[in-house]
């Protein structure tokens, strides 16, 4: 996601974890929607959405699966990818899409609407409460920018844990036939996990994912970065300066916030009840150590690096295609 994504933009490619290439101010963008329709933001991001899924869910699997498994099972992405196609077939590599498709439109709203009002509160109370005589407003600073990043993903993190959790486990069922598979599908799992373990259960992993999320603050910060460094230097488009610098922040995000994920991810497939290993996210994270050692926590880096731009311009051009063709 951009530093400067509407709310409405940034479900054409976000999940508690993917990067959108940001559109517009949130704030402006929310200013001007007062005065006009709301309904084709939301058109287009259902269909933004479903581009991204399709292009970018397939390499979340795999990153999941190697994430969650060690060498004995699969080699490396290709295998992972190969032996996925060979015994589950096409859909093997879409199993558990539905949570993600049916969540993002409300983690992105909260993500980018929460997002929006803390960059204001933030910068009118802290960094910049005092107008010049224009009664102009200074512009929120890079730290300004990273503090609301985290901030919005610790609040997003109460929508995005339980449908990340349903998402990783129904991503780690090898079985290719349904009835051997534990869960048949994500209303089938949230029904088991809350039945035995109750709200506790479906917020397994919470705090995996504030700790994961705390990691926005490199997302928004390198954003606000790159745009100003882009527009100051090239002569590209607002729009096409937004892309580049949401797809370069998102690698930024990524790399420093990976071993974080992969610790998450062993978290929300670790068994519940009695044979859960990891009570705590810090078990998880030795657990890994002990495995691989420090290349336990960029297993699986790969197929998540290679999404992130092939996915967000996906669904930037369904959104923008959506957004043209819907009458005023």
């Amino acid at each position: 996601m951009s530093a400067t994504a509407s709310p409405t933009a940034a479900a054409a490619a976000m999940n508690a974890g993917d990067v959108p290439p940001g559109l517009r101010d949130p704030v402006e963008t929310s200013q001007k929607a007062k005065g006009g329709s709301n309904y084709k933001g939301f058109v287009a991001g259902v269909f933004s959405g479903i581009a991204k899924l399709s292009v970018g869910h397939p390499f979340d699997t795999i990153k999941v699966r190697l994430q969650t498994t060690d060498h004995s099972q699969f080699k490396g992405p290709l295998d992972c990818l190969l032996q996925t196609l060979r015994n589950e077939g096409v859909k093997g590599v879409y199993k558990g899409a539905t949570p993600p498709l049916v969540g993002w439109m409300f983690m992105d709203s909260i993500m980018l609407g929460s997002l929006s009002v803390y960059r204001r509160v933030l910068n009118e109370n802290l960094f910049n409460p005092r107008r010049d005589s224009l009664g102009q407003q200074a512009k929120l600073p890079v730290v300004g920018h990273a503090m609301a990043g985290v901030m919005a993903g610790w609040t997003v993190s109460f929508i995005a844990g339980p449908v990340e959790h349903i998402k990783a486990r129904l991503q780690v069922q090898y079985a290719a036939e349904k009835s051997k598979r534990l869960y048949k599908g994500p209303i089938d799992c949230l029904k088991k996990i809350y039945g035995a373990h109750g709200v506790r259960g479906i917020y397994h992993g919470l705090s995996a994912t504030l700790l994961f999320r705390t990691f926005f603050c490199f997302w928004w910060g390198t954003y606000d970065l790159f745009t100003t460094a882009l527009k100051e230097n090239t002569n590209l488009s607002a729009p096409a300066v937004n892309f580049w610098a949401g797809g370069l922040s998102a690698q930024v995000f990524w790399i420093t916030s990976y071993p974080s994920d992969v610790v998450k991810q062993r978290v929300m497939t670790d068994p519940l009840g009695a044979d859960r290993q990891f009570p705590r996210w810090r078990d998880a994270a030795k657990a890994v150590w002990r495995e691989k050692g420090w290349r336990g926590y960029w297993r699986g880096f790969v197929p998540c690096f290679l999404r992130a731009f092939p996915a967000n311009a996906m669904a930037l051009v369904a959104f923008e295609g959506v957004m043209r063709s819907l009458p005023e």
